[in-house]
């Protein structure tokens, strides 16, 4: 089995040094996505025999990993495993998240910082985790522990038919949807990440904002009318239900309470703006997807 192991990295030459070293006793297939870095990560990955694409300039986490997936079918990687250039997983790790590949009995390996106990994560940290896995979940119809995790294994079916879009950290949650859209089996499998000296190089609240953005994007599109429809129906009974009370005031009273009735005409023309672009977005998609 051909085993590619792929870094994005971003500035990372105090650690991608020592990370390679440890991983060409595991696969002599590693590619390196320098995504626009300012110092010597991608020289540094160039002499110590890695694959190196390099992006002229920083597009962002979900870019390189796109482009690790793209350099990986190009030369027929039986499996890809995803590892961080900032010095958070263990080495020892990769066999745990290779195993189910191997074996044939997942197309895609998590490793989740929530199934190991030994795991010491700090409660912002984990809450936010959480937060985003459960709104994954929902989404995707999946159910597991750890969505926001960078270190995971694909088999070749997954790297040939889940095509990527995202460019910022929200690619983790758009593979999730599109590999459970494709009834890929996903598993999870336990694993320790070091946070010792803050080396994430995320920011925790645009991670967050990118993460959420695009789960809302792709509810968006595969769910128009759960995502669009619902909450224009609510508005058009709102709307509605003020107008009639406005009207009901001038009857009585002969007098148009205008905050009333602008509430009442505004909820019905956002109700129905929202219902006709659910409607529109459902028939397109439905049309492009009996096409494909």
């Amino acid at each position: 089995m051909k085993i590619v192991i792929g870094i994005p990295a971003y500035n990372e030459e105090k650690n991608i040094a020592s990370i390679l070293l440890r991983l060409k006793n595991i696969s002599e297939y590693i590619i390196v996505c320098d995504d626009g870095s300012s110092d010597l990560t991608s020289k540094i990955a160039e002499k110590l025999g890695a694959i190196v694409v390099k992006h002229k300039k920083n597009l962002g986490y979900g870019a390189a990993i796109k482009t690790i997936f793209l350099k990986a079918q190009e030369i027929n990687a039986d499996a890809l495993v995803t590892f961080d250039a900032d010095g958070q997983h263990r080495i020892e790790d990769i066999d745990k998240i290779l195993v189910p590949i191997k074996n044939n009995k997942a197309d895609i390996v998590i490793g989740s910082r929530f199934l190991n106990d030994e795991q010491k994560i700090s409660k912002y940290r984990k809450i936010g985790i959480k937060t985003i896995t459960e709104l994954t979940n929902i989404t995707s119809g999946t159910k597991i522990t750890d969505s926001q995790s960078g270190f995971r294994g694909y088999n070749r079916k997954t790297l040939e038919n889940i095509k990527l879009t995202e460019s910022g950290m929200g690619i983790s949650t758009e593979i999730l949807i599109k590999a459970k859209k494709s009834n890929f089996k996903i598993i999870e499998v336990p694993i320790i990440v070091s946070y010792e000296g803050e080396t994430s190089t995320h920011n925790s609240i645009i991670h967050g904002s990118s993460v959420i953005i695009s789960t809302l994007k792709y509810v968006a599109m595969e769910r128009p009318l759960t995502f669009y429809g619902i909450p224009g129906l609510l508005f058009l009974i709102i709307g509605v239900s003020f107008g009639l009370w406005a009207i009901q005031i001038f009857t009585i009273e002969g007098v148009l309470i205008t905050n009333i009735a602008l509430i009442g005409m505004g909820g019905v023309i956002l109700g129905t703006v929202m219902m006709i672009t659910a409607t529109i977005l459902y028939s397109i998609i439905s049309i492009a997807r009996e096409r494909k």
